[in-house]
Parts: structure tokens; sequence; C-alpha cells
């Protein structure tokens, strides 16, 4: 029987030295919630041994049942009925059904609405999990951030109307976001909302590429400000479906086939709204995108994982030349570099979770439960700022690196099948299909490049490292973090080198070059800190720091050319705009 926890020794490797105590107690507080729900745990040790039994029994939903049906899924995916309705395909209804029935639709909510209240770390392994059976559920499976927002933003009346309902399964729902003209760029948002004389909230236009927007629970950005037309004059808003909610149409796409994107058009649409007027970009919905962007990072490394299980299994027994192809050194090389990448991703998305976990706890303290003493509470902001610092570069930098490698690995994974790979006998065509929107929704790589290297330019990454390095390694590694620390002026070079440009055209010219050189010095640290726990780890250390420096030297020279041909000759280089045919 297959059990996509207990078969990945990686995941199992970074779910065992994970801080478990410290983010159960971040959670739980004082654990007083056990008195009251049943579930909920009375020490750090049962909130662990809680985080460890959900994911085994998911570990074995997602091998055993939704695995084998997502072929299928792939094939037939959603239908839109005559009558508006979109009828999930069959693997697609059953799995959520099956989800629903093991209580993991309210991952992190709090156990008054029937959540698990788990952590970040816990709910991005169950993502990465569910992805690698079918990366198409986890986009219905993964939008409980929309449960989150609601938790975090709305009034206790519609908390209580709609969290109970997305905790059990028995809704789902969706973030109603782009428009035709609002892809990337959420201030252009048009949709209507205006109220009427007795104050009810309505909407009116149309939303497009929306993930299940056939959902039960719609949150909507739209302007509520009419003479507003930046951000500020948006709102976000909360409605049910119903007959002034249409879904006019679902988009035909390259891959995720057994997720519904819809076109939603809303007619006087009556809503709640969330919060306050005027945030609901600014604050609200900037809160959600970073949870999902984690969850996209979780999703492309399922994708990354299922495609290199199946490249390293036909490399081991396809023979040419009477030998697996796996003996050439070229398939050698390459599956190592898909490893690499996969492993990189995992500690570079699972560290986010962990720093955006201590980040809202530090907040919730704040907010709740603030000391009154000087000095503690002085420790509790600087804990706030530092890992606001952290999440902020980090959870942009983990989208941006995972979704590339899930576009790399399953690309690579073709190339090791050959013709074979090109064909629909192996799931590796589809799980590149799949990849590809990963780089996509939730933000670009290149608008989250332009995010993490904001954050990398004003010290973030230099202070994550300066704290690595300071730590207690291992005797057996040592001279690899000798050469890491090495590295680190050439970093800081950089960024001083970037910093001394006029505006920041240059900045984003040259930020995936400076945002990649920082991810390298960072997983080598981490790759690292490993061997202290497992020793056997060290071959994945030699390999990075070893193929990484180099590259570390080589985009150094690239950043600190000035070269701005890019933009000064574009015209020339990029040739001129092409006549399409009708």
């Amino acid at each position: 029987m297959a059990n996509f926890f207990l078969d990945n020794s990686d995941i199992l490797f970074r779910f065992s030295n994970a801080p478990l105590a410290k983010l159960a107690g971040i959670m739980e507080g004082d654990f007083s919630a056990s008195k009251e729900f049943p579930h909920a745990p009375a020490t750090p040790e049962e909130a662990a041994d809680n985080y460890r039994r959900v994911l085994e029994s998911l570990g074995a939903l997602a091998g055993d049942f939704i695995a084998p049906r997502s072929e299928d899924v792939d094939a037939t995916g959603p239908v839109l009925n005559d009558d508006g309705s979109v009828a999930y395909a069959t693997g697609t209804a059953e799995a959520l059904d099956m989800l629903a029935k093991a209580e993991v639709m309210g991952f992190t909510l709090p156990h008054r609405f029937g959540g698990l209240n788990f952590p970040n770390l816990i709910y991005t392994i169950a993502i990465e999990m569910v992805s690698r059976a079918d990366a198409a559920l986890m986009n219905i499976f993964g939008l409980q951030g929309i449960a989150e927002t609601i938790n975090a933003f709305a009034s206790e009346e519609i908390k209580q109307e709609y969290l109970p309902n997305l905790a059990s399964g028995k809704h789902t729902g969706a973030m109603v976001l782009t428009e035709p003209d609002a892809g990337s760029d959420l201030q252009s948002v048009k949709l209507r909302a205006y109220q009427d004389s007795a104050g009810q909230w309505f909407l009116n236009g149309v939303k497009r590429f929306i993930t299940n927007g056939c959902g039960n629970v719609l949150l909507v950005l739209a302007r509520s400000e009419p003479d507003i037309t930046d951000g500020r004059g948006l709102s976000l808003f909360v409605c049910q479906p119903g007959p002034t909610v249409k879904v006019r149409r679902l988009e035909r796409k390259l891959g995720i086939h057994g997720s519904p994107t819809c076109e939603l058009q809303f007619s006087d649409t009556p809503c709640q709204l969330i919060g306050e007027r005027q945030r609901g970009l600014i604050t609200y919905v900037m809160a959600l995108m970073n949870g999902a962007r984690l969850g996209i990072a979780g999703q492309s490394l399922g994708i990354g994982e299922a495609s290199y299980r199946v490249a390293r299994e036909y490399a081991a027994k396809r023979k040419q030349f009477d030998q697996p192809i796996e003996n050439f050194p070229a398939l050698r090389d390459l599956l190592i570099d898909s490893r690499m990448e996969l492993l990189a991703s995992r500690a570079l998305t699972y560290e986010t979770a962990i720093a955006v976990d201590i980040l809202y706890g530090a907040s919730k303290k704040m907010e709740l439960d603030r000391p009154t003493d000087k000095d503690e509470l002085k420790a509790l902001r600087d804990t706030e700022r530092k890992y606001k610092r952290i999440a902020g570069m980090l959870t942009p930098m983990c989208k941006y690196h995972s979704s590339e490698m899930s576009m790399k690995v399953s690309n690579d994974a073709i190339a090791v099948l050959g013709g074979s790979g090109y064909m629909k006998d192996y799931p590796v065509e589809r799980y590149m299909r799949d990849a590809r929107i990963t780089t996509i929704y939730e933000g670009t790589s290149q608008l989250q490049v332009i995010a993490a290297v904001r954050g990398v330019v004003q010290g973030a990454a230099e202070m994550v490292c300066e704290e690595l390095a300071a730590g207690t390694f291992a005797e057996s590694v040592q001279p690899l973090v000798d050469r890491l620390n090495a590295a680190r002026p050439v970093l800081a070079e950089c960024i001083a080198f970037i910093k001394s440009q006029p505006g920041t055209e240059y900045m984003d010219l040259y930020g995936r070059k400076l945002v990649d050189a920082a991810i390298d010095l960072l997983v080598g640290y981490w790759f690292c800190r490993d061997v202290a726990a497992d020793p056997s780890r060290l071959a994945f250390a030699k390999r990075w720091v070893n193929t990484r420096l180099p590259r570390i030297e080589y985009l150094r020279g690239l950043i600190l050319s000035g070269d701005r041909q890019t933009m000064e000759e574009f015209d020339a280089l990029a040739g001129p705009i092409p006549t399409l045919a009708d």
C-alpha cells in the first residue's frame, strides 16, 4: 500500500527535525482548548503525535485513493451543465468526499469551528502529498486560506456562518480576484460593489480565471469606492452562489484539468463586507495571497516529487546498449540535479512555513496577550519585526524557486523517458502540463523575484545566513561551511552594487540573479546544518556547495557588469513587433 508520507525520507527528515513543540505552543497557547474540545492536544508531545497521525493517514489516502484516480480526472475534468452548475470529475468528487470524512478540510482553523488548528508547516506537508497524488485536486483542497482570511478579518457573525461548513468539507471556496483586465495588477479591479439605502452590499461585474469558481463560498475583491482608482478603492466581500452568480464558462487549459477554472458574472449579487472598507487589497488579499503562494510552493513540490520518482525508476529499469540508462554519466548528472533542486525547494519551502508560523505566533501574542514587562515586550516586538522581514522575503522566494523547480524536474523527467515520456502511457507529460501553471498563478515568477529581491537588498538574506553560520555543525561538514562563509561577502558586494545604481530598474533587471545567489547560500547552510542530524546527508551538502558556489561567482560577474543593454537596446535585440495572421 502506498503512503506518500512514510515513503518520502526527506519529508520524514524535515518533519522529525522541525521545532514541532514550539509550533504547537504557538497554535495551542496554554493547551486549555483540550478541556473543551476532545480532539485538541493537552501537551506539545500530544500535538506532535497528532500531526504525525494525520499526515500518515493523509499520506495513505493520497497514495491509495487519490493518485489512482488522477489520470481519469485529467482525461475527463469538470463539466458545465446547462443549468449553469458545475459537476466535478468523478474522481475529484470522490476524493473531496474522502478528504471531508478524514476531517482535513480545516487544517489551520481553530478548534471551535471544527478545525485541526495545525501550523502552516504541517499544512504545507499535506499540500505537497495531495499534489503529488493529483495537482488539480490541490487547487480545491489548498483553498483553505479562504477560511483563514475569514477567521482573521471577518465579523464573528460571518465566521459562524461560513467556517464550520468549510472546516467540515461540506463547502468549498474560491478566491475571486482576477478580471479580464486585472491579472497581476489587482489595483485595476473594476467589479463594482455598492450599497442600497438599507446598507446591503451588492456586486456587479465579471471575474475570470477563478479557480473553483463554482465553490460555495466566494471571497470577492471589488471596487467599493468608485472615485478611487487604485488599490485603496477596493474592499473584500463574501457571498454564496445563487441565481445572481452565473458561471459563464469553464476555461480550456493546458493542465490541472480536474480543477474548474471559471468565468463568473455577478448581477446585483447580495454580499457581506469582510472587515473594513478600502482594506480589501492592501491588507486582506495580500495576506490571502501570501498564504496562497506558500501553498503553490507545496503544490510544486508534489509535482516535482512525482516527476522525479517516475524518472528515477525508469532510468534504473530501462536498458540501452546492454545496460541501464542510469549508468550513463549525462543521465546521472540530470537525475542528481533534479533531486538536488527538489530537496532544495523542500528545505526552502518548509523553512518558510516555519518562519510564517513564528511570525503568526508573535503577532497573535502582540494582539491578544501583550506582555506588560518592558523587556519581554521589546523581545516580542523584535521577534515580530525580524520574522516579518524573513517571511516577507522567503514567501515569494520559495514560490519562485519551487514552481521553477517543478517545471525543470518534470521537463527533465520527460527527457529521461525520451519518446515514452512524450506519450500518455506515462504520467510525466501530465506533470509537466500541471507544473506550468505554478509559475503563473498567485503571482508569476517574475513578480515573485521582484518581491523577494527587495528583501535580499534590505539585508534579510544576509541576516539569516549570519544566524545559520553561527550555528553548530558536524565536523565532517565544516570545510563546506568555511567555503559558504567565504562566499557571503560576494552576496554583500552584489547588494552594495545594486543599491548604488539609481532608481529600481537595475535591481529589477538583475533581481533573479541576486535572488538565485541568495537561495544558493541559504540552502547551502541548511544542507550543512542537516548533517548533524543525519550524517548520510553530507553527500547533499557536498553536491550543493560544489555546484552552487561557482554559480554564485558567475552571477556576481553578471550583476557587477553594469550592463543595461536589455533596457537600452530592446528594440534592436528583440526585433520588430511581428504582424500575426488573423
